[in-house]
């Protein structure tokens, strides 16, 4: 999946990174809050975690945002929080 870049309003970085996660993640619900610009906190419950320990969790979601995160100017900076929940 190619993650389009439209601007570095938090609103649509949060709407493409919510996109990119639950198309990654198969039955994904996700909560992104933004804090200091390009940072963000980052909430995923699925079933598709539940085989998998907490690192092989957070590898899907941050696979699933990498292209937003990508060179010097990306509009994710950071992710401050990640949490991966089985429901």
């Amino acid at each position: 999946m190619t993650i389009q870049i439209l601007g570095d309003d938090s609103a649509d970085v949060i709407a493409q990174m919510k996109s990119a996660i639950e198309a990654a993640i198969e039955g994904a619900e996700v909560e992104i809050t933004s804090g200091s610009p390009g940072h963000f906190a980052i909430r995923v419950v699925s079933s598709a975690f539940a085989d998998k320990n907490r690192v092989k969790q957070q590898q899907l979601v941050y696979g699933a945002i990498a292209d937003l995160m990508k060179g010097d100017s990306a509009p994710v900076h950071a992710v401050d929080r990640l949490e991966c929940i089985v429901p």
